[in-house]
C-alpha cells in the first residue's frame, strides 16, 4: 500500500495496514526551526535550514520548512501545498522585532522568544458599527499571489509521487475577530456588543472565503485534504459557553465549510486546540471531517478510547501524540508507548493520522522524534 492509499483508507474510517502519518502538511503539524535545527543534525544530513515562510501564520509561529529527504527518512505520508504571499501587501517592518500585517494587527516577538505575539488590536475598545465597515480591510479579491504556483506544486505531488496530499488554507473568522477587537473586548462582545462581534467576523469571513474559493479552484480536484483553523477552546473547554459557539461562530463555520464540501471530495481537516468533547456534536454536524490536533492535555481529550468510541464513526483525528510532557520530557521508550497507545485507541477500523500535537517545540530532543515516526511505521 503506498502512503496516498493509505491516507485514503484512513480518510474513509477503512484501515490500512498501517497508520498514515503527518509532519508538516499543515503550518500546526510542524516543527518549530531550533528543534529541526537538531534533527537534520542528528539525522546527519549536510542540508540548510529555511523557515516554512517569512509572512503570515508561518512567520508568527516559527515553523520550518522541511526537507524532503527528513521527510523520506521518517515515513512520512502527506505533503502539504500552502497559500503563498500576497501580491498587494508586504509587512511593514517596525523597531524592536516587530510587524504590521495585511490586517492592521501589529506583532512582536520577545528577546527570549520563538514566537510573535499580537501587541496592536486595531479595533480594540469602543467602536461602532461604523467603524467596521470603514476599516480598511486588506483586498484579497483577485489577489493572484495566493495561489501562485500552487496547481503546479499539486500536480507535481500528484502525477510525480504518491504522497496524500494536503491543502492548507488559513483561520476562518474567529482568530482575526480576536486579534482585531483584542481578547478583552472580544469576549465582551458576545454579550455587549453582538453587531460589533458579527460585523468583524463577517468581514474576516469575507475575505477568508475569498481565498479559500480561489485556492480550491486550483487545486480541488487534485488534493485529498483541505486544511483550515480557529481555535474555539482553552484546556478546559469551549472559549465561549457552547450556546454562544451555536449562535455565532457555528452558523460562520458552518457556511465555510459548506462552501469548501461543495467544492471539492477531499475531506476537511480542522485545527482547533483545546478540550473539545462539547463541541464534537456540533463539528460533526457542519460537515468537518477530522479534528486537529487531538489536544490529549487538554480536559476530555486524553481518553482517546472513548474519543473513538464516542465519535469515531462520524470524526476522524488527526495528531494526538503528546508535546506537553512525552515528547519534550520522556525518553524514546516513553514516545513509542505513547505512539502505541493512541495507535491502539485511535487506529481501528481507520479514522486515524498521527501526528504530534501542534508543531513539534523547540525542547523536543531529536531522539524522541525519530522514536515517534519509527515506532508508528514499525506498530
Amino acid at each position: 500500500m503506498n502512503p496516498r492509499e493509505r491516507l485514503q483508507r484512513a480518510l474513509n474510517h477503512q484501515e490500512p495496514d498501517r497508520v498514515p502519518m503527518d509532519l508538516g502538511a499543515t503550518r500546526n503539524s510542524g516543527i518549530t526551526m531550533p528543534a529541526y535545527r537538531r534533527l537534520v543534525e542528528s539525522l546527519g544530513l549536510a542540508l540548510e535550514t529555511q523557515p516554512l515562510g517569512t509572512t503570515g501564520n508561518s512567520r508568527v509561529l516559527g515553523v520550518a520548512a522541511i526537507d524532503e529527504r527528513v521527510l523520506e527518512r521518517l515515513g512520512v505520508d502527506v505533503r502539504g501545498v500552502f497559500l503563498g504571499p500576497p501580491d498587494n501587501w508586504a509587512d511593514i517592518e517596525l523597531p524592536d522585532n516587530a510587524f504590521q500585517d495585511p490586517w492592521g494587527v501589529v506583532w512582536k516577538r520577545p528577546p527570549t522568544s520563538l514566537y510573535f505575539d499580537p501587541v496592536r488590536f486595531p479595533l480594540a475598545g469602543e467602536i461602532s458599527l461604523h467603524d467596521v465597515v470603514r476599516y480598511p480591510w486588506p483586498d484579497v479579491a483577485g489577489d493572484a499571489g495566493y495561489t501562485r504556483g500552487l496547481r503546479d506544486r499539486a500536480l507535481w505531488l500528484h502525477e510525480r509521487t504518491e504522497y496524500g496530499i494536503v491543502l492548507h488554507l488559513q483561520d476562518i473568522c474567529v482568530h482575526y475577530g480576536q486579534w482585531l477587537r483584542g481578547y478583552e473586548d472580544w469576549y465582551t462582545d458576545f454579550h455587549l456588543n453582538p453587531g460589533v462581534l458579527t460585523a468583524i467576523m463577517d468581514a474576516v469571513l469575507e475575505r477568508r472565503m475569498a481565498v479559500a474559493e480561489s485556492a480550491i479552484a486550483a487545486v480541488g480536484d487534485i488534493v485529498d485534504v483541505i486544511s483550515c483553523s480557529d481555535d474555539v477552546a482553552d484546556q478546559r473547554g469551549p472559549m465561549v459557553s457552547p450556546d454562544s459557539y451555536r449562535k455565532f461562530i457555528k452558523p460562520r463555520h458552518r457556511r465555510f465549510f459548506d462552501m469548501v464540501h461543495s467544492r471539492s471530495d477531499a475531506k476537511v481537516l480542522f485545527h482547533s486546540d483545546g478540550s473539545l468533547p462539547k463541541l464534537l456534536p456540533d463539528f460533526i454536524e457542519i460537515g468537518i471531517d477530522f479534528i486537529n490536533p487531538v489536544q490529549v492535555s487538554a480536559a476530555g481529550m486524553d481518553d482517546t478510547a472513548r474519543l473513538k468510541r464516542e465519535f469515531g464513526r462520524d470524526i476522524g483525528f488527526w495528531g494526538a501524540i503528546d508535546n506537553v510532557r512525552v515528547l519534550p520530557y520522556g525518553t524514546p521508550d516513553d514516545v513509542r508507548a505513547e505512539v502505541q497507545r493512541r495507535i491502539r485507541d485511535l487506529g481501528p477500523g481507520g479514522g486515524y493520522v498521527l501526528g504530534a500535537v501542534h508543531n513539534i517545540q523547540p525542547d523536543v530532543p531529536p531522539e524522541n522524534i525519530v522514536a515517534l515516526f519509527d515506532s508508528a511505521r514499525a506498530y
